[in-house]
This record gives C-alpha cells, structure tokens and sequence, in this order.
C-alpha cells in the first residue's frame, strides 16, 4: 500500500472547506516536518512478540513505567486554590489510561543512553498535553462525547467552561513542566525539546488534524489522502513528539532522532488505524469510550475506506516498518520500543 504525501495533495489545495481563512495562502503549507512516511510499507511478517527481547519482561516494564509516571503527575499538579480548576485537571490527568505517550519517551531516552529522570518531566508534559486534547475532543462542540477512560469526561463533571479551560491550563504545564522541572540536561536541549513539543500541538500538528477531521464529517469525497493527513496530525503528532522528546532529552544524535521520529511516525499512525478498527469492532464497555461514534459522525475511517480486513493488514505492515527504523540500535535497548509497538498493533482497547 503506498503512502501518499497528504499535505500537497490535490484535496488539500482544492478542498478547504471550513479551514479556509482570511489569509491567502494554502491550508497546509508544505513545509510541515510531518510531509512523508515511507513511500512504501512492504514487509509482511505480522508477528507480535517474536523478536522482542525474550530478558524483556513487557507486563512488569508496562506496570513498573506507569507507576513511575502516575507518581511524577501526581505531584506535578496539587490540590490548590483555585480547587475546581485544579480537580478538573487532575479528574482526567490521574484517571488512568495506557501512558503509551511517557513510556515511548522514557524508552527513548533510555534508548540513545540517558537516564530516565532527565525525560521524567517531559514524559509528564505529552500526557498533560494528550490529556488536553481529551478533555476538549470531548466537548460537545467537538466530537461531544460522554464517556472517557470509562468514566464521565469532564465537561459532564465539571461543566463545559471548566473543562475548557482545564485543557488549556494543562497545556500551558506542560510546557512550564519541561522548562523548569527538567534537570541534568542542556538548556540548548530542553529549548528544542519544547520547540518539538509546540510544533507537534500547533497548527501544523494536533491542531492541524483536528480541524481537518472536523471539516470532513459528513463529507462524501473524502479519501485515503485526506484521512492520512487527519491521523498524521491528530493522533501521529503527539506520538511522534513523544519519541522525539525523549531521544533529544537523552543526547540522542540527529542520525538517532530522525530515525526514531520516523519509527514514531508509523507506530502513530498505526495507533490510528487500529483505533478505526476497535470502534467498529468492540463494545463501549470494552473499549472505556463510546463505541461506534464515528460510524454516527459519519466520519471517514481506514475500516470504511478500505474495509476491515484490509486495514489490519495496513496496521501490520506499518508495525514492520517501524520497527525496521531501530534495527540499528542496541536491540537490548530498543526491546521496549519495539514491545510497546506491538502493544499498539494489537491492542484491544
């Protein structure tokens, strides 16, 4: 299957939608780091845990790394004045979830030789900001959704203008948690960690993504290109940021950043793809989120386009190919990335 560009594609420079402005210009300029995957994905072994390190204990890794990082954001955010803002916050900061997002960070810090307290912090700062993104995917004027980590999201708890501003206010910690909490590394390294950060949220990430997926629902005319893009954006964003973060926080060289960047691109958006395939495939219990949303959004997903079937098929050729970007490395080191890959093809939930 090949993988086109989806930023210069003919949809995004005729097809604007709701996303066009005021300002002239295309809707998404080329220049976005996150232009190309690999043109093709043609590996077609679909093993899961067979070549990950049999030393490697994933189920102890996953539980020893979640503690770890569940302790550092419970004490990233106390309960203070003003109280509701502050519960707000942690109600869906400390309500559980996979921590895919730190634990890719920790992995690739440790990955390119650095120690796991000096990504600790920025770890903390892509689940504020995934927490962020959250809590406002779920308002009513976005996907309007009641049920997260199986439990009420927050605007049913808190109220629509408090969760508001709950994102916004872990989206501005997060960037304050990486500047002044981030010890035993170079300012020059924690400045381009945080400029990693912003590109990945901004309007050529997360943002990005989010409006495109907005202005397609209900859009007949959209296709592989377009999703591409949203789940680029959107969902790969955040992922990629994650790795990336890590490896720059741990002296990774730029050979070594950009291979994992693109190892994180892929497994991004994988995560999205077999995301496509839950939501059609498990019940709301099942999943601890509202099952079949975007079958009633009438949202385009892999599973529509493409059926299934073929969408697992993709979701397997992306993890190879993912994890062919660190069969350079210590493979030692990199079991836990290429573990947590795995997790991500073949997670049920």
């Amino acid at each position: 299957m090949i993988l086109s560009n989806p930023v210069t594609t003919t949809w995004a420079k005729t097809h604007s939608l709701c996303c066009r402005s005021t300002i002239a210009g295309p809707p998404f300029p080329s220049s976005t780091r996150r232009n190309h995957l690999p043109q093709s994905c043609s590996a077609t072994r679909t093993n899961d845990q067979t070549d990950v390190s049999p030393k490697l204990d994933f189920k102890r890794y996953v539980m020893e790394k979640a503690t770890s990082v569940n302790k550092a954001l419970e004490g990233a955010i106390l309960l203070k004045e003003p109280l509701k803002i502050h519960e707000s916050m942690r109600y869906s900061l400390l309500a559980g979830g996979k921590r895919i997002r730190p634990m890719l960070c920790l992995a690739a810090c440790d990955l390119v030789g650095g120690d796991e307290e000096a990504a600790m912090p920025a770890a903390c700062a892509v689940e504020m900001v995934h927490t962020m993104s959250l809590i406002h995917d779920d308002l009513p004027c976005m996907d309007n959704d009641d049920l997260r980590r199986g439990k009420p999201t927050n605007h049913k708890i808190y109220g629509e203008d408090v969760a508001v501003l709950a994102g916004d206010a872990l989206l501005a910690l997060a960037f304050e948690h990486i500047a002044t909490a981030t010890k035993g590394v170079s300012p020059g390294r924690i400045l381009r960690a945080i400029g990693e950060l912003a590109n990945c949220v901004g309007s050529e990430g997360l943002v990005a993504g989010q409006v495109v997926d907005l202005c397609s629902e209900g859009v007949s005319d959209v296709g592989l290109e377009q999703l591409e893009f949203i789940h680029l954006h959107k969902t790969a964003a955040l992922l990629e940021g994650s790795v990336v973060l890590g490896a720059i926080l741990g002296g990774g060289g730029d050979e070594e950043i950009e291979k994992l960047r693109k190892f994180a691109r892929n497994i991004g958006l994988l995560f999205q793809v077999v995301d496509d395939v839950l939501d059609v495939t498990k019940s709301s219990e099942e999943l601890g989120k509202t099952a079949g949303k975007d079958l009633v959004a009438d949202k385009v997903t892999y599973p529509k386009l493409i059926g299934i079937e073929k969408s697992k098929e993709f979701a397997a050729k992306l993890n190879e190919e993912a994890r062919s970007q660190l069969s350079g490395f210590d493979q030692e080191k990199a079991a836990p990335l290429i573990a947590l890959a795995n997790y991500i093809a073949h997670r049920d939930n």
